[in-house]
């Protein structure tokens, strides 16, 4: 006989350890966000990071396309977009399939100071992850996959 109350109460602390661990990594994440954007430029904001990485693992993207990826609105991506472009890390053109939509892409200052910020960022990475195994690494990496695929929309 199935007992659901049961076994969700014998994997409850398992949830709840879940749930502490991932809202420790967000909070630390967001306190980093506006340090690693400030590498890429001073005056950059704090989500910017994240938004450059996108884009520049696009290589050049549509800005509905952006403001889709970060679940954003056209008014709040173009403003964020904008206000990049304005520091000289983006540029924008017309995208030749559709003439009213446009492509951004990072300019070579962008692409040099995004560059930089990830190797300080990557640097970071790999000191509080040295005691770990090539095993553990690569574990943790599709644990964090499938945790980012099932929770996608959440």
């Amino acid at each position: 006989m199935d007992d659901p109350v049961g076994e969700r109460n014998a994997t409850e602390p398992a949830f709840l350890a879940v749930e502490r661990e991932v809202a420790t990594l967000f909070r630390r994440s967001r306190a980093r966000a506006a340090e690693v954007s400030r590498l890429v430029h001073p005056e950059l904001e704090a989500g910017a990071y994240v938004l450059l990485a996108f884009i520049r693992e696009a290589g050049r993207a549509r800005v509905t396309d952006v403001g889709l990826h970060f679940g954003v609105g056209k008014a709040t991506v173009s403003r964020q977009i904008r206000a990049i472009e304005e520091l000289g890390l983006l540029q924008r053109e017309t995208d030749p399939l559709d003439r009213r939509a446009s492509l951004v892409s990072l300019t070579e200052e962008g692409e040099r100071r995004f560059a930089a910020a990830r190797a300080v960022r990557m640097g970071r990475f790999r000191a509080s992850l040295a005691g770990w195994e090539l095993a553990e690494l690569e574990q943790f990496a599709r644990l964090l996959e499938r945790f980012n695929e099932l929770t996608e929309g959440v």
